[in-house]
């Protein structure tokens, strides 16, 4: 019952931390699809955000929150029930409980347990991210000009390139889900472990220092994932104009083409 109770309350604090994370960070969020995707188009985030809204109003900042909340919320869910079962699967695996597990070993049981949150990360990410850079794909005439909502755009990928499109970029979600979140859950452990006064046990900490710990540990994640996240935002969005390159190839054109140090290769 008390776990029941715990896993109810943990699913309903994290859909309410969702809610608030992606109302509160998508027009930067928007910002960062666009500059990834039509990197050509903006001087600096900033042109891209004035840009935005000169052009589309506060609601172009806000395109693709209906998706992105959907990530949020399946993902939590999804990632949090893996976690548990890679946990109890690793403490099997070294012969420890899944509440003595290392932090190495905590990170591996995180990173383990993206292998299933891509799954559901990956086809409502792109869908954002198409709605997101949706003013860019019609300027540049990838798309024809058109009010398409996220049912459409996903009609319109299955209509267009059958019942798989929508997993687009699976491959590239896993090359950044996985390191990422080992990442994460290891800066979280040990930063927990770092703050946790002398016998004071990590889950005891103080709200300010599980915030400091979380913050942390999405800071690793993010400074380690962010090239990942450059092609994969990349081979989705452009997809959608019928280029269909792989995680290899993209990642090559973005070196060659818009990194200094290897445009004269």
């Amino acid at each position: 019952m008390n776990a029941a109770k715990e896993l109810i309350t943990n699913f309903v604090a994290g859909c309410a931390g969702g809610t608030a994370c992606v109302y509160c960070g998508q027009p930067l969020d928007t910002v960062k699809v666009k500059l990834q995707t039509f990197p050509s188009l903006y001087k600096s985030a900033l042109d891209c955000f004035r840009s935005t809204l000169k052009n589309e109003g506060i609601q172009g900042l806000y395109k693709g929150s209906l998706p992105a909340l959907l990530c949020n919320v399946s993902e939590n869910a999804v990632l949090f029930v893996a976690l548990g079962y890679m946990k109890s699967v690793i403490g099997a695996v070294v012969h420890k409980h899944p509440e003595q597990l290392s932090n190495l070993e905590n990170a591996s049981a995180g990173s383990l347990a993206s292998i299933f949150s891509a799954m559901v990360v990956c086809p409502t990410e792109l869908i954002k991210c198409r709605m997101q850079a949706m003013a860019e794909l019609q300027a540049t005439g990838k798309v024809e000009a058109q009010r398409i909502g996220p049912w459409g755009v996903l009609r319109s990928m299955i209509k267009t390139n059958g019942i798989l499109s929508p997993f687009q970029g699976l491959t590239s979600t896993w090359l950044r889900e996985m390191p990422g979140y080992f990442l994460f859950f290891y800066g979280y452990e040990f930063t927990r472990g770092v703050l946790a006064s002398k016998g004071q046990s990590k889950d005891d900490l103080e709200a300010w220092k599980t915030v400091i710990a979380g913050g942390t540990a999405g800071l690793l994640l993010w400074t380690a994932i962010f090239p990942i996240d450059v092609v994969k935002s990349r081979i989705q969005v452009l997809s959608a104009g019928g280029t269909q390159y792989g995680f290899t190839r993209t990642l090559r054109i973005i070196v060659r083409t818009e990194v200094v140090c290897f445009q004269q290769l």
